[in-house]
This record gives structure tokens, sequence and C-alpha cells, in this order.
């Protein structure tokens, strides 16, 4: 041993050095440590310091505030967890502790191993695939629930359904959420809701730990959501939270109440539609209205055109036309008749005896035969003599050949 001894640390120096030796470890800077909780202390300033335990060690723990604003976890003494973090040496004191982001029940890493092997297995088998994820309908008329009767969830979710949309009809399939019954109740629940006739299906519980939601990582739950005849919509936990059944689902929701508003349209949303398609509505019939007075009046002209009233009409028009053609040319006829009576008229009348024995005339006839010659009488013979004014009878004295009497007014 040398008489000198090598220049010493200082406290601090060594302290520091540690720490830098702790926080350099790779696997002191990633790791899991499980034990229970005691001396659990909430300061005001919003860390939390407890120590964790077993039967043979003790080890101090710190968590951030800004760490514990977003621990799901409520610690409390005598709670056996698993705690995630870093391995550092707290100076002031000299002891080393365990920096905590996150934490979770004792056993929750054996569930999250399974949930692996478990996603893993049914991913393979296509049961996530995103083409076989179904729409949801637009305007579902009847929508299920499973979840349970008597938590928050169904709450929030018929809160939210009678708020946005409340012409749907809601069935409820009552059935646990979590404990060893959940998955078949589950199971049960959705069936029940498929035979009843849905259109989509809302599975929803409130948040937990992974051993709280474990019933919607099992693996006939997976496959009653992936088989169900309606589309399933998962409102399982909080938004962080992800099960196997969020996966398989047609679509997975953050919340209970974000799945209702996911697989429902708001009726905002729907008095808008309706006014624009009753604006539609109004105008197309107001159009086909038009379209077809317009048809009607071609139609009445085309029946008015070819009725029989209007041909009846048109030849009563015809023949009041022909008529008056006709009676003018009666009358022209009658006329043209007139003037040739009158014509002829005048020419009778110049050829009329009567008119020739009123110049001075006479005609003599014997035995009704008209003399026309001396040569037809003898002394002594009767004779009758006609005048314009009347007649009388005569005798034949002598006879002259060169008389008068012998004159023929036809030669």
């Amino acid at each position: 041993m040398p008489l000198f001894a090598s220049h010493s640390l200082s406290v601090t120096d060594l302290t520091r050095y540690l720490r830098q030796l702790l926080e350099s470890d790779d696997v002191l800077r990633d790791v899991w440590v499980q034990g229970e909780i005691s001396n659990i202390s909430r300061p005001s300033s919003g860390h939390i310091y407890f120590t964790l335990k077993d039967e043979a060690a003790a080890l101090k723990c710190v968590i951030w505030r800004t760490n514990a604003l977003r621990l799901r976890l409520p610690l409390q003494n005598g709670m056996a967890i698993e705690a995630h973090g870093y391995i550092s040496l707290y100076e002031r004191d000299g002891a080393y502790q365990l920096y905590v982001d996150a934490a979770r029940l004792a056993g929750e890493g054996m569930l999250y191993q399974e949930f692996m092997r478990l996603k893993a297995r049914l991913e393979a088998e296509g049961l996530f695939d995103p083409e076989r994820k179904r729409p949801l309908p637009a305007r579902p008329q009847r929508i299920g629930i499973a979840t349970s009767a008597t938590g928050a969830a169904l709450q929030d979710m018929l809160n939210t359904l009678r708020r946005r949309y409340p012409l749907a009809e809601v069935l409820l399939a009552p059935c646990a959420v979590q404990g060893d019954d959940a998955p078949l109740e589950i199971v049960a629940a959705l069936g029940a809701l498929n035979r009843s006739g849905v259109d989509v299906i809302l599975l929803a519980r409130g948040g937990g730990s992974l051993e709280d939601l474990w019933a919607f990582n099992d693996e006939r739950v997976v496959r009653s959501v992936v088989e169900s005849a309606a589309p399933v919509v998962t409102g399982v936990g909080h938004e962080t939270d992800f099960t196997l059944s969020d996966f398989a689902a047609d679509l997975r929701a953050p919340t209970p109440t974000g799945a209702a508003v996911l697989a429902t349209p708001d009726k905002a949303d729907l008095t808008v539609e309706l006014n624009r398609t009753l604006r539609q509505l109004d105008s197309a019939f107001l159009e086909g209205v038009s379209l077809r007075y317009r048809a009607l009046n071609e139609t009445l002209g085309l029946l008015e055109r070819n009725s029989p009233r209007w041909r009846v009409s048109n030849d009563r028009q015809r023949l009041d036309a022909l008529g008056e053609r006709l009676q003018r040319n009666m009358l022209h006829n009658l006329a043209l008749r007139r003037v040739m009576t009158d014509s002829a008229r005048s020419r009778l009348l110049a050829l009329n005896p009567l008119a020739v024995l009123r110049r001075g005339f006479a005609v003599v006839s014997r035995a009704g035969e008209i003399v026309r010659s001396v040569a037809q009488l003898t002394p002594g013979t009767d004779v009758q003599v006609r005048l314009a004014n009347g007649s009388f009878g005569a005798r034949v004295e002598t006879l002259s050949p060169d008389s008068p009497a012998n004159f023929d007014p036809g030669e």
C-alpha cells in the first residue's frame, strides 16, 4: 500500500460520477420495476413521491408533475404496480431512485405480451384488414348498444343519440364489460342485436386499466365483432386505449360518446339537408307542372283540331259558304231567265195576233177555219169576223178578187 494515497474525490464528485454511471447504463435507462407502493406523497408542486418495496428491498420513486398529469392509474398505498422509468442518483441525499414516467397494475406486462401475441395471430388471419371494413349507414333506423346497463357510458351514449339523432330506435343488449363472464355476455349481446335487425351496433364501455378492458381482447369477442351482420362501432375506454375489438370493428371511436357521434348524423345537418331537398322538390314540382301544363295545352290544341265538333263547325262554315254561293248563283240564274223571259215575251207580244187586230185588222173564219183567200168563199156563205175587241157574224154577198178582202196579211 502506497505511503501517500492518490488524489481523493469529494462527495459531490463521487456522487456525480455514480449518477453518470447509472444514467449511462442501457438497462437502467429503460426499466420496469415491480413492487408495492408505500409512503406515497403528493405535495402542492404536483410531483408524486413514493417507495416501491418487496420482501427484501425498497426503492424510492419520483413522478414529475408533467408525467403525473398523464398517469391514468390512481396510485395508492399498498397497490402492487409495475413502474417504468430510469434509475438515477439524487445527489443531495446520495440515494438512487427510479424516475417514473408510466405505471400499470402488476401483471399487466404479461397481459400486454398476451395482447401482442393474440393481435399478431388474428392479424395474420386477416381479421383486421381494412378491406373488410364496412361503411356505416347514413341514416340508421335501429341502433343497437352492447354495454353495461348501469355504466355511465350508456347514459353518455343515450344523451348523445337523443341530442343528435332522436329519429332512431335504440335497442340495448345489456352485458358485463369486465370480469371472467364478460366475454360470453358480450358475444351473446352482439348475437341478440344482430337477430333483432339493427342497422349498426355500438360496443362500448368506460375507461380502465388493461386488465379492466381485457374482455374486449378476448378472441371470442373479436370473432363475434368480425362476424356481425351489422357494422360495429367500438368506443372502449379512453382515446389512448386500444383493444383487439377496436382493430376488428368497422370503425373505432375514442370514447363511448364518440361512438354515438360517429354512428349518427347530426339533426342540424339533417335539417339543412332537408331544407335543401325541399327547395329542390319545390323547383322540380313547379318545373314538372309547367312541362305538363305546356304538354296539356299542346294536347288540347291537337284534340281541338281533330275534334268532330271542330270538323262539324268547319263543315258548317263551308256549308254556309256553299249556301251563299248557291243563293248568288240562283239569283243570277233567275235574273238571267227573267231577262230571257222578258225578251221572249216581247217577241211573243210582237207576234200576238191580237196586237195585229188592234191595229185595225180582222180575222175571217168559216166553220172554224181561217179564210185566207176569196177562193174559199162563195156568195151566201156565213163567216165569222174577229176584231180586236170582239167578233160578229156576216154573210158573203158578192165576191171580188181585186177587192181588199183578198189581201193576205201573211203573204
